[in-house]
Protein backbone atom coordinates (compact mmCIF):
# COMPACT_ATOMS: atom_id res chain seq x y z
CA UNK A 1 0.00 0.00 0.00
CA UNK A 2 2.93 2.21 0.71
CA UNK A 3 4.56 1.43 -2.57
CA UNK A 4 1.04 2.18 -4.49
CA UNK A 5 0.76 5.60 -2.54
CA UNK A 6 4.02 7.17 -3.46
CA UNK A 7 3.25 5.64 -7.43
CA UNK A 8 0.12 8.14 -7.06
CA UNK A 9 2.14 11.24 -5.29
CA UNK A 10 3.31 13.43 -8.61
CA UNK A 11 6.80 14.18 -8.73
CA UNK A 12 8.10 17.81 -9.47
CA UNK A 13 11.71 19.12 -9.67
CA UNK A 14 12.22 22.37 -9.56
CA UNK A 15 15.88 23.73 -11.08
CA UNK A 16 16.80 26.93 -9.50
CA UNK A 17 17.41 27.79 -6.25
CA UNK A 18 15.57 31.07 -6.55
CA UNK A 19 13.58 32.43 -4.63
CA UNK A 20 10.64 31.98 -7.26
CA UNK A 21 12.16 28.52 -6.95
CA UNK A 22 12.02 28.06 -3.32
CA UNK A 23 8.56 29.48 -3.82
CA UNK A 24 6.98 27.32 -6.01
CA UNK A 25 8.69 24.20 -4.19
CA UNK A 26 6.83 25.51 -0.83
CA UNK A 27 3.93 25.66 -3.20
CA UNK A 28 3.21 22.19 -4.42
CA UNK A 29 5.33 20.56 -1.61
CA UNK A 30 2.35 21.87 0.59
CA UNK A 31 0.05 20.27 -1.89
CA UNK A 32 0.84 17.26 -1.40
CA UNK A 33 3.43 16.97 -4.15
CA UNK A 34 6.95 15.04 -3.45
CA UNK A 35 9.56 17.96 -4.45
CA UNK A 36 12.76 17.71 -4.89
CA UNK A 37 14.83 21.53 -5.76
CA UNK A 38 18.09 21.26 -7.52
CA UNK A 39 21.07 23.69 -6.90
CA UNK A 40 24.07 24.30 -8.05
CA UNK A 41 26.24 23.24 -5.28
CA UNK A 42 26.38 20.67 -2.54
CA UNK A 43 26.70 23.41 -0.33
CA UNK A 44 23.27 25.18 -1.03
CA UNK A 45 21.82 21.83 -1.13
CA UNK A 46 23.10 21.22 2.78
CA UNK A 47 21.38 24.73 4.03
CA UNK A 48 18.55 24.35 1.89
CA UNK A 49 17.70 20.52 3.55
CA UNK A 50 18.56 22.12 7.22
CA UNK A 51 15.28 23.96 7.39
CA UNK A 52 11.43 22.92 8.31
CA UNK A 53 10.25 22.97 4.70
CA UNK A 54 8.12 20.36 2.34
CA UNK A 55 10.63 19.66 -0.21
CA UNK A 56 14.15 18.59 -0.08
CA UNK A 57 17.18 20.00 -1.99
CA UNK A 58 19.84 18.31 -4.27
CA UNK A 59 22.90 18.95 -6.33
CA UNK A 60 22.71 16.20 -8.17
CA UNK A 61 20.89 17.05 -11.55
CA UNK A 62 19.79 13.30 -12.54
CA UNK A 63 18.99 12.54 -8.87
CA UNK A 64 16.50 15.73 -8.94
CA UNK A 65 14.71 14.69 -12.35
CA UNK A 66 14.64 10.86 -11.73
CA UNK A 67 10.92 9.75 -11.66
CA UNK A 68 9.42 13.49 -12.13
CA UNK A 69 6.53 14.00 -13.47
CA UNK A 70 6.68 17.93 -13.90
CA UNK A 71 10.15 19.75 -14.05
CA UNK A 72 10.24 23.58 -13.74
CA UNK A 73 13.24 25.74 -14.62
CA UNK A 74 12.91 28.62 -11.92
CA UNK A 75 16.26 30.67 -12.76
CA UNK A 76 17.19 33.95 -14.80
CA UNK A 77 16.31 34.03 -18.39
CA UNK A 78 19.73 34.86 -19.62
CA UNK A 79 20.59 31.21 -17.20
CA UNK A 80 17.41 29.05 -19.03
CA UNK A 81 20.28 27.73 -21.90
CA UNK A 82 22.72 26.80 -19.56
CA UNK A 83 20.06 24.79 -17.35
CA UNK A 84 18.03 23.13 -19.94
CA UNK A 85 22.10 21.82 -21.13
CA UNK A 86 22.27 20.17 -17.69
CA UNK A 87 18.99 18.65 -17.54
CA UNK A 88 18.62 17.57 -21.33
CA UNK A 89 20.08 13.67 -20.73
CA UNK A 90 17.42 13.13 -17.74
CA UNK A 91 14.17 14.17 -19.43
CA UNK A 92 11.92 12.10 -20.35
CA UNK A 93 9.02 11.71 -22.88
CA UNK A 94 6.82 11.91 -19.34
CA UNK A 95 7.37 15.11 -18.53
CA UNK A 96 5.96 18.41 -18.59
CA UNK A 97 8.73 20.89 -19.37
CA UNK A 98 7.53 24.08 -17.47
CA UNK A 99 10.08 27.66 -18.00
CA UNK A 100 8.41 30.26 -15.11
CA UNK A 101 11.62 32.86 -16.28
CA UNK A 102 10.15 35.66 -17.53
CA UNK A 103 12.37 37.56 -20.09
CA UNK A 104 14.18 37.48 -23.49
CA UNK A 105 17.04 36.14 -23.90
CA UNK A 106 19.77 39.06 -24.52
CA UNK A 107 21.86 37.95 -27.62
CA UNK A 108 19.10 35.77 -29.71
CA UNK A 109 15.77 37.85 -28.63
CA UNK A 110 14.08 34.42 -28.46
CA UNK A 111 11.94 33.40 -25.68
CA UNK A 112 11.95 30.98 -23.11
CA UNK A 113 9.98 27.98 -24.64
CA UNK A 114 11.87 29.14 -27.68
CA UNK A 115 15.06 28.46 -25.29
CA UNK A 116 13.64 25.64 -24.13
CA UNK A 117 12.70 24.00 -27.46
CA UNK A 118 16.07 24.36 -29.03
CA UNK A 119 18.13 22.77 -26.19
CA UNK A 120 15.33 19.17 -25.76
CA UNK A 121 15.23 16.60 -27.78
CA UNK A 122 12.58 17.11 -30.76
CA UNK A 123 10.47 14.77 -29.51
CA UNK A 124 10.17 16.55 -26.61
CA UNK A 125 9.31 19.99 -27.54
CA UNK A 126 5.63 19.18 -27.17
CA UNK A 127 5.59 19.12 -23.67
CA UNK A 128 6.52 22.51 -23.55
CA UNK A 129 4.74 24.79 -21.31
CA UNK A 130 5.17 28.43 -19.73
CA UNK A 131 4.03 29.70 -16.30
CA UNK A 132 3.52 33.47 -16.08
CA UNK A 133 1.20 36.00 -14.38
CA UNK A 134 0.99 38.54 -11.68
CA UNK A 135 3.00 35.88 -9.05
CA UNK A 136 5.70 38.00 -6.97
CA UNK A 137 7.08 35.28 -5.08
CA UNK A 138 6.94 36.96 -1.41
CA UNK A 139 3.70 37.47 -1.61
CA UNK A 140 2.89 33.67 -2.37
CA UNK A 141 5.47 32.45 -0.02
CA UNK A 142 3.14 35.03 2.53
CA UNK A 143 0.33 32.56 1.91
CA UNK A 144 -1.32 35.45 -0.17
CA UNK A 145 -3.71 34.46 -2.96
CA UNK A 146 -2.58 34.60 -6.62
CA UNK A 147 -3.03 33.42 -10.16
CA UNK A 148 -1.36 32.57 -13.03
CA UNK A 149 -1.31 31.30 -16.70
CA UNK A 150 0.48 28.00 -18.36
CA UNK A 151 0.37 28.55 -21.89
CA UNK A 152 1.38 25.90 -24.08
CA UNK A 153 0.94 24.51 -27.78
CA UNK A 154 -0.80 21.60 -26.66
CA UNK A 155 -3.09 22.29 -24.57
CA UNK A 156 -3.30 18.87 -23.03
CA UNK A 157 0.47 19.29 -21.92
CA UNK A 158 -0.77 22.69 -20.41
CA UNK A 159 -4.03 20.98 -18.77
CA UNK A 160 -1.65 18.45 -17.16
CA UNK A 161 0.49 21.29 -15.49
CA UNK A 162 -2.66 23.32 -14.25
CA UNK A 163 -3.96 19.77 -12.67
CA UNK A 164 -0.38 19.17 -11.02
CA UNK A 165 0.19 23.22 -9.72
CA UNK A 166 -3.28 24.65 -8.93
CA UNK A 167 -4.63 25.15 -5.74
CA UNK A 168 -6.81 27.20 -3.67
CA UNK A 169 -4.58 30.02 -2.80
CA UNK A 170 -2.96 29.48 -6.52
CA UNK A 171 -5.29 29.59 -9.02
CA UNK A 172 -4.60 28.51 -12.97
CA UNK A 173 -5.72 28.94 -15.69
CA UNK A 174 -4.94 27.84 -19.65
CA UNK A 175 -3.82 29.11 -22.93
CA UNK A 176 -2.75 28.55 -25.99
CA UNK A 177 -1.14 31.47 -26.69
CA UNK A 178 2.49 31.02 -25.82
CA UNK A 179 4.07 34.32 -27.78
CA UNK A 180 1.47 35.93 -25.61
CA UNK A 181 1.77 34.44 -22.36
CA UNK A 182 5.93 35.18 -22.89
CA UNK A 183 6.41 38.32 -24.23
CA UNK A 184 3.54 39.88 -21.26
CA UNK A 185 5.69 38.25 -18.54
CA UNK A 186 8.70 39.80 -20.06
CA UNK A 187 7.89 42.90 -21.63
CA UNK A 188 6.19 44.37 -18.62
CA UNK A 189 9.53 44.73 -16.76
CA UNK A 190 10.48 47.29 -19.17
CA UNK A 191 7.51 49.52 -18.56
CA UNK A 192 8.00 48.39 -14.75
CA UNK A 193 11.76 50.41 -14.99
CA UNK A 194 10.06 53.36 -16.07
CA UNK A 195 7.24 53.06 -13.77
CA UNK A 196 10.06 53.28 -10.65
CA UNK A 197 11.53 56.28 -12.55
CA UNK A 198 8.73 58.21 -12.58
CA UNK A 199 8.22 57.46 -8.83
CA UNK A 200 11.51 58.15 -8.08
CA UNK A 201 11.42 61.64 -9.60
CA UNK A 202 8.12 62.33 -7.37
CA UNK A 203 6.24 62.99 -10.77
CA UNK A 204 3.01 61.82 -9.49
CA UNK A 205 0.59 58.64 -10.73
CA UNK A 206 -0.90 60.97 -12.94
CA UNK A 207 2.52 60.78 -15.21
CA UNK A 208 2.30 57.31 -14.17
CA UNK A 209 -0.39 56.41 -15.14
CA UNK A 210 -0.35 57.96 -18.54
CA UNK A 211 3.50 56.13 -18.95
CA UNK A 212 1.98 53.03 -18.32
CA UNK A 213 -0.91 52.86 -20.76
CA UNK A 214 1.27 54.10 -23.81
CA UNK A 215 4.27 51.75 -22.87
CA UNK A 216 1.24 49.11 -22.98
CA UNK A 217 0.23 49.92 -25.93
CA UNK A 218 3.97 49.24 -27.42
CA UNK A 219 4.33 46.46 -25.64
CA UNK A 220 0.79 45.30 -27.55
CA UNK A 221 1.90 46.73 -30.83
CA UNK A 222 5.34 44.42 -31.03
CA UNK A 223 3.59 41.07 -29.36
CA UNK A 224 0.91 41.41 -32.24
CA UNK A 225 3.94 42.11 -34.78
CA UNK A 226 5.69 38.75 -33.14
CA UNK A 227 2.73 36.87 -33.31
CA UNK A 228 0.68 37.14 -30.02
CA UNK A 229 -3.05 38.09 -29.79
CA UNK A 230 -3.68 41.73 -28.54
CA UNK A 231 -6.41 39.95 -26.23
CA UNK A 232 -3.86 38.37 -24.07
CA UNK A 233 -2.12 41.55 -23.12
CA UNK A 234 -5.48 42.52 -21.59
CA UNK A 235 -5.65 39.29 -19.32
CA UNK A 236 -3.98 37.60 -16.66
CA UNK A 237 -0.40 36.88 -18.35
CA UNK A 238 -0.74 40.74 -19.63
CA UNK A 239 -2.63 43.52 -17.97
CA UNK A 240 -2.59 41.65 -14.30
CA UNK A 241 1.29 41.40 -14.51
CA UNK A 242 1.71 44.61 -15.63
CA UNK A 243 -0.49 46.23 -12.41
CA UNK A 244 1.17 43.97 -10.03
CA UNK A 245 4.47 44.94 -11.19
CA UNK A 246 4.58 48.84 -11.91
CA UNK A 247 2.80 49.06 -8.22
CA UNK A 248 4.55 46.66 -6.28
CA UNK A 249 7.50 47.87 -3.76
CA UNK A 250 8.53 43.98 -3.87
CA UNK A 251 9.02 44.48 -7.74
CA UNK A 252 12.27 44.19 -8.55
CA UNK A 253 11.83 45.94 -11.93
CA UNK A 254 10.34 48.71 -10.32
CA UNK A 255 13.35 48.92 -7.15
CA UNK A 256 15.82 49.70 -10.17
CA UNK A 257 14.25 51.78 -11.96
CA UNK A 258 13.42 54.15 -8.62
CA UNK A 259 17.08 53.82 -8.05
CA UNK A 260 18.00 55.02 -11.31
CA UNK A 261 15.95 58.10 -10.64
CA UNK A 262 17.59 58.56 -6.99
CA UNK A 263 20.95 59.14 -9.16
CA UNK A 264 22.45 55.67 -8.72
CA UNK A 265 23.89 53.61 -11.45
CA UNK A 266 22.89 50.77 -12.98
CA UNK A 267 26.30 48.91 -12.10
CA UNK A 268 25.85 49.89 -8.46
CA UNK A 269 22.31 48.87 -8.03
CA UNK A 270 22.38 45.82 -9.86
CA UNK A 271 25.79 44.73 -7.76
CA UNK A 272 23.75 45.14 -4.49
CA UNK A 273 20.78 43.11 -5.13
CA UNK A 274 20.54 39.46 -4.83
CA UNK A 275 18.14 39.02 -7.61
CA UNK A 276 17.82 40.00 -11.17
CA UNK A 277 15.92 42.34 -12.53
CA UNK A 278 14.79 40.87 -15.57
CA UNK A 279 13.71 43.93 -17.51
CA UNK A 280 17.50 45.22 -17.84
CA UNK A 281 18.46 42.59 -20.28
CA UNK A 282 14.82 42.43 -21.63
CA UNK A 283 15.50 46.24 -22.55
CA UNK A 284 18.23 45.35 -25.27
CA UNK A 285 16.82 42.40 -26.31
CA UNK A 286 13.49 44.50 -27.11
CA UNK A 287 15.11 47.21 -28.69
CA UNK A 288 16.79 44.83 -31.67
CA UNK A 289 13.45 43.46 -32.00
CA UNK A 290 11.91 46.92 -32.50
CA UNK A 291 14.52 47.34 -34.98
CA UNK A 292 14.24 44.31 -37.03
CA UNK A 293 10.17 44.88 -37.15
CA UNK A 294 10.83 48.61 -38.38
CA UNK A 295 8.60 49.68 -35.21
CA UNK A 296 8.68 52.95 -33.77
CA UNK A 297 8.42 52.19 -29.80
CA UNK A 298 9.17 55.88 -27.92
CA UNK A 299 8.78 54.78 -24.71
CA UNK A 300 10.70 51.38 -25.23
CA UNK A 301 13.41 53.30 -26.62
CA UNK A 302 13.44 55.82 -23.43
CA UNK A 303 14.12 53.26 -21.30
CA UNK A 304 16.88 51.61 -23.57
CA UNK A 305 18.14 54.76 -23.72
CA UNK A 306 19.13 55.35 -19.71
CA UNK A 307 20.07 51.94 -19.33
CA UNK A 308 22.38 52.00 -22.28
CA UNK A 309 23.33 55.02 -23.96
CA UNK A 310 23.50 57.43 -20.73
CA UNK A 311 20.72 59.21 -21.60
CA UNK A 312 20.08 61.10 -17.46
CA UNK A 313 16.15 59.66 -16.07
CA UNK A 314 15.09 63.26 -15.68
CA UNK A 315 14.44 62.98 -19.21
CA UNK A 316 11.56 61.23 -18.21
CA UNK A 317 10.56 64.14 -16.38
CA UNK A 318 10.62 66.82 -19.89
CA UNK A 319 8.88 63.94 -21.23
CA UNK A 320 5.97 63.65 -19.38
CA UNK A 321 5.29 67.53 -17.84
CA UNK A 322 3.66 68.13 -21.07
CA UNK A 323 1.60 64.88 -20.91
CA UNK A 324 0.53 65.47 -16.95
CA UNK A 325 -0.44 68.92 -18.40
CA UNK A 326 -3.04 67.73 -20.63
CA UNK A 327 -0.87 68.25 -23.39
CA UNK A 328 0.66 65.82 -26.25
CA UNK A 329 3.60 64.12 -25.71
CA UNK A 330 5.77 63.34 -28.44
CA UNK A 331 9.04 61.06 -27.67
CA UNK A 332 10.24 60.83 -30.92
Amino acid sequence: MVRKRERQCPKVTIIGNTSWGNTLGALLGDKGATVELWTRSEVEAEELNQGRRSYSSTSHIGEALSGADLAIWAVPSQKLRENVARARDHLTSSMILVSAAKGLEVDSGKRMSQVLAEEVAPSLRGQICVLSGPNLAGEIAGGFPAASVIAAQDMAWAGKARKLMESPKFVVSTSDDVVGVELGGALKNIIALGAGMIDGLGLGDNAKGAFIAWGWTEVVSLGVALGARAGTFYGLAGLGDLITTCASTLSRNHYVGYELAKGRSLSEISASMTHVAEGVATTAAVHRLAKDQGLKLPIINLIHGILYEGLPPSRVLSKFEGLVAGHRCSLD
